[in-house]
């Protein structure tokens, strides 16, 4: 059996005259003893429609990286934790709230920032397409170089069909949220955050072969999301459509 080594206590003799009292060691403490890096909060904001991920950039208009793209982000405050930091980013940038947000990795290369050390705690967004539009009138695509849950950069596309230069490592931070989503989307309800409050069965499939990057089989599919409880008719059908309406569905918000 394992086993656990508990380690010696550690010796709180005062050294080289440091008061042994908590507060007068706090009133006599140099922050600027230690080098420290800055913190900042990256935020890739997602959307699922028309066969493709897409992904809200901003275009920087400042160096480093001037005019190449970026994720919305900023440096944390002093008064504010990760999580505030992420939400205010969110709100300020991208002028969204109220959706899907998850912390998602720390990146600290040491060189992954020219100006200084930069370390920053990148998280993702999920948002519906219609509200997805609305925020990101040019949004980017998202294309994925590798298959299933290889993992790495993904590349960007315009709307004009033209690359786009991302800044810094947002392009790890992305393949890195695509990564997350496609590994999450079978043990929790994460797709239906990319989804209106109502939904078909047909967006949902699509949303999951959207993020998955590969088709599935529609009965299986069908068969195995409502054998989850996660789904609950609606009782009600499209409307304004030029087809049979199909029935919609509303996630069911567990409560165990």
């Amino acid at each position: 059996m394992p086993s656990a080594y508990i380690l010696p206590p550690m010796n709180d003799t005062p050294r080289n005259g440091a008061p042994a009292d908590e507060q007068a060691f706090l009133d006599d403490y140099d922050p600027t003893v230690f080098d420290r890096p800055s913190v900042a909060v990256d935020v890739a904001i997602l959307s699922a429609y028309g066969g493709h991920l897409h992904a809200a950039l901003v275009k920087r208009t400042e160096h480093p990286h001037r005019g190449r793209w970026a994720l919305p982000g900023g440096f944390i405050r002093m008064d504010e934790s990760l999580d505030e930091a992420a939400a205010r980013v969110l709100a300020g940038k991208a002028g969204i709230h109220d959706v899907f947000l998850e912390q998602l990795y720390t990146f600290g290369a040491v060189d992954r920032d020219p100006r200084t050390r930069v370390i920053t705690s990148a998280y993702y967004a999920l948002v519906d397409a219609q509200r997805f539009v609305a925020i990101a009138p040019e949004p980017a695509r998202i294309v994925v170089p590798w298959p299933g849950e290889a993992g790495g950069p993904v590349d960007l596309v315009g709307g004009d069909g033209q690359a786009l230069q991302l800044a810094f490592d947002h392009a790890d931070i992305l393949g890195m949220a695509v990564l997350r989503i496609r590994g999450k989307l079978d043990y929790t309800p994460i797709g239906f955050q990319l989804l209106p409050p109502t939904f078909t069965l047909l967006q949902l499939q699509d949303v999951h072969q959207t993020v998955l990057g590969k088709r599935l089989n529609k009965d299986s599919f069908r068969r195995r999301l409502l054998a989850t409880g996660l789904l609950e008719a609606t009782g009600e059908r499209q409307q304004d459509v030029g087809h049979r309406p199909a029935a919609l569905y509303r996630f069911r918000q567990r409560t165990e």
